[in-house]
């Protein structure tokens, strides 16, 4: 009878340890299933841990929510457009200027222009209370404008570190919180947004490149000089960053989105410096 009882209490204790077993495994289930729930449990190692965390800060990154794009339609046949005459028109034109004028030249005449445009730069800085920059801007005009004989060098920076500071009236707008807008492709242009296409108008009074015939100080005397001169400009540039874009592009899986993320990223940074 002793022996029946005993027997009977171990069927119990055994069936009972077997029930909490699985009740167990059931528990352990579930924080595997639900480790956001339970990231600090002891059940879980500090690699494991870590390697949650990291999971969770890669799936924010991937469900940042994207930016409305009403124009990619029009963006991607523009972004055709532009590729097309850049890779049949500036690339072969600026291959053959590069082939008959000297570095030194094409780096004279860039200097020249990026001289030119210093009211831009000049203003925009001021636009956005950076003083220094303004007036090393200055400096650096009335060095190179003289000893620089009308810019064609940078003794500004060559011999006085003064640096010059890319500030234009996109940026000066951003500076102060107006939102990029929906991105745009211009033809010949290339990647832009609302924001700085109608910026385009205040930096446009200010350049003597650009002809405006309410302005005294012009470097031309029509519109079609001042579009031949800045596709000169242009040319000019190129030849002196050949492959660039090549290089970029090789990286694009999809051109348009490429190009749109690169644009965007680009001017969010200056902006912020």
């Amino acid at each position: 009878m002793k022996y029946f009882i005993f027997m009977c209490l171990s069927l119990v204790m055994l069936v009972s340890t077997g029930c909490s077993s699985k009740k167990v495994e059931h528990t352990k289930n579930e924080i595997v299933l639900a480790p956001q729930e339970n990231i600090f449990s002891t059940e879980y190692t500090d690699e494991e841990i870590e390697e949650d965390a990291f999971l969770e800060e890669f799936e924010e990154e991937m469900f940042v929510e994207k930016k409305p794009d009403p124009f990619a339609g029009y963006n991607r046949v523009m972004t055709s457009f532009n590729d097309g005459m850049y890779e049949y028109v500036l690339a072969p034109t600026s291959r053959g200027y590069r082939y008959i004028v000297h570095k030194e030249i094409r780096m004279s005449v860039n200097n020249f222009f990026q001289n030119l445009l210093f009211p831009i730069r000049f203003v925009n800085n001021l636009l956005q209370g950076k003083v220094k920059n303004s007036a090393d801007e200055a400096g650096r005009f009335l060095i190179n404008s003289t000893i620089g004989v009308l810019g064609l060098f940078d003794p500004a920076k060559s011999y006085f570190k003064l640096e010059a500071h890319d500030e234009d009236f996109g940026q000066t707008l951003g500076f102060y919180g107006v939102g990029a807008g929906p991105h745009i492709v211009l033809p010949f242009f290339g990647p832009s947004n609302l924001r700085d296409i109608l910026s385009r108008y205040p930096d446009y009074l200010l350049t003597p490149i650009d002809y405006n015939e309410e302005r005294s100080y012009n470097l031309t005397n029509r519109y079609t000089e001042s579009l031949a001169i800045k596709a000169y400009e242009r040319v000019n540039y190129v030849s002196l960053h050949e492959g660039a874009y090549e290089k970029m592009k090789k990286d694009a899986v999809d051109l348009y989105p490429y190009l749109r993320d690169v644009y965007e990223q680009f001017r969010e940074k200056a902006i912020k410096e």
